[in-house]
C-alpha cells in the first residue's frame, strides 16, 4: 500500500470511506481490501479512530449492497433479465451468474447473505437473489451489516498489522500496489472486451 494511497484515503475522511465502500459494491473493480487496508494503515498513523472507521466503512458497504437488493426486489425476476442483458457487460455479470447465485441462495437460505461478505465475487452478487427472493429489507440490512462489519474489521486489522512494514518497504510495495491496481483494472477491461452474454 503506497503512502500516496494511504494519504488519499485519509484525506477523504470517514464520509469518503463510506462513499468508496458503497461504490466498491456498486461499480467494479474497486477493491474493498485496498480501501479498508489503507484506512487501517491511516488508523495506525493516528489519522482515524477505529470505531468510526468501522462504522462508516460498514455503512458504505451495506448501502452499496442495498442498491442491488432494492433493484432486484422492485424489478423482479423477469424484469431484471433485460437490465442484466443490457448492462451486464459493464457490470461483468451474466444472467447465468444471476441464476446460479439465486439457486445457491435458495439452497443455503438467508444466512448466506452474511457468509458471502467474505467472498470477493459473490459478496455483491448475492444481493440480487436476496432481492428476487423478497427477503425482508430489515433482515437483509442486518445480515449484510453484520457480515460487512466482520470483514471490514479484519481488513482494518490487516492494515494496522502491515503499517509497521509500510515505511520500510514502500519503495517496493508502492509500485507493487500500483501494478496490482492496474492488473485489476486490466482484468475488468478484458472481461468487458471478451463479454459473451
Amino acid at each position: 500500500m503506497g503512502e500516496w494511497i494511504v494519504e488519499v484515503i485519509a484525506r477523504g475522511g470517514y464520509l469518503g470511506i463510506a462513499l468508496l465502500m458503497a461504490l466498491e459494491n456498486i461499480i467494479p473493480p474497486i477493491p474493498s481490501e485496498l480501501i479498508m487496508g489503507a484506512a487501517g494503515v491511516a488508523l495506525a498513523e493516528g489519522r482515524f479512530r477505529f470505531w468510526p472507521l468501522l462504522w462508516w466503512g460498514t455503512v458504505g458497504s451495506t448501502l452499496g449492497n442495498y442498491v442491488w437488493f432494492v433493484m432486484a426486489h422492485r424489478l423482479g425476476y423477469q424484469r431484471l433479465r433485460p437490465f442484466v442483458h443490457r448492462w451486464g457487460r459493464w457490470l461483468t455479470m451474466t444472467w447465468a451468474d444471476v441464476e446460479a447465485s439465486t439457486a445457491f441462495f435458495r439452497r443455503h437460505g438467508q444466512w448466506i447473505v452474511f457468509a458471502m461478505r467474505f467472498s470477493p465475487f459473490f459478496r455483491t452478487l448475492i444481493s440480487v437473489p436476496a432481492g428476487l427472493a423478497r427477503m425482508s429489507h430489515s433482515r437483509f440490512l442486518a445480515f449484510t451489516f453484520a457480515g460487512a462489519a466482520v470483514w471490514n474489521a479484519l481488513l482494518i486489522g490487516g492494515g494496522v498489522w502491515a503499517s509497521g512494514a509500510i515505511h520500510k518497504v514502500d519503495a517496493i510495495l508502492g509500485p507493487a500496489i500500483g501494478v496490482m491496481f492496474l492488473a485489476a483494472f486490466a482484468w475488468y477491461l478484458w472481461r468487458v472486451w471478451r463479454w459473451r452474454d
